[in-house]
């Protein structure tokens, strides 16, 4: 038993680390892809108008 115990310990310590790992990375990658995409329609001519309005609605919440 005492084998049996230590390697569910580790084989639940590595499955947390990767699953984490792994999610933090998704997560990551989406954020940067996102940012990148917005960096790009902020330079755009003419601008978007979703990006517009998107804008406009950022400036309205932070007048309040």
């Amino acid at each position: 038993m005492e084998v049996f115990g230590f390697s569910a310990l580790f084989g639940l310590l590595l499955g947390f680390l990767f699953g984490v790992g792994c999610a933090a990375a998704v997560l990551f990658t989406l954020y940067k892809g996102g940012y990148r995409k917005a960096v790009e329609d902020s330079l755009r001519d003419p601008l978007p108008e979703n990006f517009v309005q998107a804008r406009e609605a950022a400036k309205r919440q932070k007048t309040r």
